[in-house]
């Protein structure tokens, strides 16, 4: 997978130097390059803002930047990339999201500042890339940047690519993979501090054990994120994912 990034901080992607993510760069599972925004400038000061057109607080990202660094971008390979542009005005990131990208061959992430970038940048974006642009948000909540939400939405979608993670069987039970969130987990000792590994996972039964886990999942699922239970309520019961008896049983209990 090839990953493009224009920013007017590009040190904010060191971090994809490190851990599994590095590690796949280094073996060439992933190419990454970022490009920093301020070289598609022609002015002493490698300005990229300006104030807002009608007035009110803050800058706007110029266009003519945006408009040459895509230019440069675009004009690499024939395959069209998507277009990321992250923004909490966007489609809120989620682990379904993070599966269809990582089917994607090509990213390109704007990272906006200040009040954002100039809409006719987007509508450029759109004649250019006609169904291949989205904007996207981490969730409901503002950044002072796009760079943050890179680096989130990279590590989500890199990690699902083969080869990324060593044991590929260890994304299967995650959090949000099938509608619910992951189980606890324990390891050596068995007692520490008082506080015991529950005695199933001792037990070596491996169906009690998997039984257990998904029992833990639904009732950890109910406590902390009621509405991702309420909607696997709503499935058909020939659903892969729908809920079966000994599930409600279990959800019945929690009240």
């Amino acid at each position: 997978m090839r990953l493009d990034v224009l920013t007017i901080f590009p040190d904010y992607l060191a971090p994809l130097d490190l851990s599994l993510i590095g590690k796949a760069r280094r073996e060439g599972l992933l190419d990454v390059q970022v490009h920093d925004l301020r070289e598609f400038t022609h002015d002493r000061h490698r300005t990229v803002d300006d104030t807002p057109y009608g007035g009110g607080a803050g800058m706007v990202m110029r266009p003519e930047p945006w408009g040459e660094a895509l230019d440069t971008v675009l004009a690499q390979p024939p395959v069209q990339p998507l277009l990321l542009i992250p923004g909490p005005g966007g489609e809120v990131f989620n682990q379904h999201m993070a599966r269809e990208l990582a089917g994607e061959p090509w990213l390109v992430f704007a990272c906006g500042r200040y009040e954002g970038i100039d809409e006719r940048v987007y509508l450029e974006a759109q004649e250019r890339l006609p169904g291949r642009v989205r904007v996207v948000s981490l969730g409901d909540y503002v950044l002072n940047g796009g760079e943050v939400a890179v680096l989130a939405i990279v590590e989500a979608v890199a990690r699902l690519l083969p080869g990324v993670i060593g044991n590929a069987a260890s994304l299967v039970e995650e959090s949000h993979e099938d509608g619910l969130l992951e189980y606890p987990v324990y390891t050596k000792p068995p007692t520490w501090r008082g506080h015991e590994v529950p005695e199933v996972l001792l037990s070596g039964h491996h169906g009690r054990i998997e039984r257990w886990r998904r029992d833990e999942r639904l009732r950890r699922t109910q406590a902390r994120r009621p509405d991702m239970i309420a909607a696997l309520r709503e499935l058909p019961a020939d659903h892969p994912l729908a809920l079966g008896p000994a599930d409600r049983a279990v959800l019945d209990e929690q009240g």
